[in-house]
C-alpha cells in the first residue's frame, strides 16, 4: 500500500471490512430481538467490542503491514470441467470459485453463493482490494444459474457487476435470496426476481428450501448506512443434500442454535482467512481455530474452506490459513479429509449423503 493511497484505501476498507416455487417465505417466528430503531444487531452484542479501525490503519501505515513477498501472491487454480459442470443436474457438488464464492449444485439447481466475478471488491474500479487470483469460472463459462445466496452487502460479498451480469443472463435471470433490507438495492439495478428473509425464515424454489440464518457480523456499503440491511448465513436443503454457507462471521452460540434448530449438515462452507489483527477482527471475522469450532457445533459431515487467498483484506500471511487450519484440526482430532482445502477451481463432488447410519461418523 503506498502512502498516497491511504487515506481512500482506508474508507474502501472501513465500509467492505454482504417442485415448484413459494412465492412468499415461510415464517419460522424470527425473535425480532435482533430489530432495532435504525436496523439491526447480533444476537449476542455483549460480546461486540471491537478496537479501533483507524489504530488498525495507522499500525499498518506504520509497520509496513500487510508483508507480500518478492514477486507477489500466487496460488493455482484448477480448470473445472466446464462441459461437465453445465451438463450436471442430478449430482450434488461444489465447485470454489474464489473467495466467497462457490457454484453449488443439488437437488437439479445450479446455485450461486455471494458471487463476485470482477476485479475489484471496491465501489470504484481504480482502487480497492484487487484480486491476486482469477474467478475459477467466468460468466460463459457458468451452467445457468437457478438460484443465488447473498449474505450481507459488503463489497467483497456483493459485488454490482456480477449481479448485474448474472441476471441477464441467457433464459432469465436467477433468483437472489437476500437478507432484510436489500431487495430495494436489488430494485434500485433493476433486478426484480429477489426473495427478502430475516433471520429463521425460509423460502423454496423447486424443492430445495433456502433458511436465512443468524451470524455474528455487521453491515454497510458507506460510510452512513451501518447494520441498516441485515446480514445472515444460508442453509439449504435439497432432497438428498444440505448445505450451510457462513457468509463473513465472528465466532459466536448462532452456530450451536443453527444446529438445534436445523440439525446436522453435510457439507458447511466457512471462512478460514481474514482474521488479523485478532485484536480487531475477533469480533467480526473467524479464524481457523473457530472454523473447526464451528464445523464440530454444525455436526457437519464436511466442511470446505473460503475466503482466503482471493483478496488481501487483512495482516495474516496469505499462505497461512490452510496451514493453521491443519493445526487447529489436528488439535481437535478431526480428520483432514472432513474439512477440505480446494484449490481455486476444485470441483468437490459426490456430496449427496450416505446413510443415515453412517452420515456422521470421523
Amino acid at each position: 500500500m503506498t502512502k498516497s493511497a491511504f487515506p481512500i484505501t482506508a474508507l474502501l476498507l472501513a465500509v467492505s471490512a454482504s417442485t415448484g416455487c413459494a412465492t412468499q417465505p415461510m415464517t419460522t417466528a424470527p425473535d425480532p430481538s435482533h430489530h432495532t430503531a435504525n436496523g439491526y444487531r447480533n444476537n449476542y452484542p455483549s460480546g461486540w467490542v471491537r478496537g479501533s479501525f483507524w489504530k488498525w490503519q495507522m499500525d499498518r501505515w506504520r509497520h509496513g503491514l500487510p508483508k507480500i513477498p518478492e514477486g507477489g501472491w500466487h496460488f493455482d487454480v484448477e480448470r473445472p470441467d466446464v462441459a461437465w459442470l453445465k451438463a450436471n443436474r442430478t449430482e450434488s457438488a461444489a465447485t470454489w470459485i474464489g473467495h466467497a464464492t462457490f457454484l453449488v449444485q443439488a437437488g437439479g439447481l445450479n446455485m450461486l453463493t455471494d458471487p463476485h466475478l470482477t476485479v475489484r471488491a471496491s465501489p470504484l474500479g481504480f482502487i480497492g482490494p484487487k484480486r491476486i487470483t482469477p474467478p475459477a469460472l467466468d460468466f460463459h463459462e457458468l451452467p445457468h444459474i437457478d438460484a443465488v445466496v447473498v449474505s450481507h452487502n459488503h463489497y467483497d460479498h456483493l459485488d454490482a457487476g456480477t449481479v448485474e451480469r448474472l441476471a441477464a443472463q441467457a433464459g432469465g435471470s436467477p433468483r437472489f435470496f437476500v437478507p432484510l433490507g436489500l431487495k430495494a438495492w436489488f430494485a434500485g439495478r433493476g433486478i426484480h426476481d429477489v426473495v427478502e428473509l430475516d433471520w429463521w425464515q425460509s423460502a423454496e424454489l423447486h424443492g430445495v428450501r433456502f433458511t436465512l440464518t443468524p451470524v455474528q457480523h455487521w453491515s454497510a456499503r458507506t460510510l452512513w448506512d451501518r447494520n441498516d440491511t441485515l446480514w445472515g448465513g444460508w442453509r439449504l436443503d435439497a432432497p438428498t443434500f444440505s448445505f450451510f454457507f457462513a457468509g463473513d462471521t465472528g465466532y459466536s452460540e448462532d452456530f450451536a442454535e443453527i444446529r438445534r434448530r436445523l440439525g446436522p449438515v453435510d457439507l458447511a462452507a466457512l471462512p478460514i482467512g481474514a482474521y488479523e489483527p485478532r485484536w480487531f477482527m475477533k469480533v467480526m471475522h473467524i479464524n481457523p481455530d473457530d472454523a473447526v469450532q464451528i464445523h464440530l457445533d454444525l455436526e457437519a459431515r464436511h466442511s470446505v474452506a473460503m475466503h482466503w487467498g482471493t483478496f488481501i483484506l487483512t495482516d495474516e500471511p496469505m499462505d497461512e490459513p490452510p496451514h493453521r487450519l491443519k493445526t487447529a484440526l489436528r488439535a481437535a482430532h478431526v480428520p483432514e479429509s472432513r474439512f477440505r482445502v480446494l484449490q481455486h477451481g476444485q470441483t468437490w463432488r459426490h456430496l449427496d449423503a450416505p446413510p443415515a447410519d453412517v452420515a456422521r461418523q470421523p
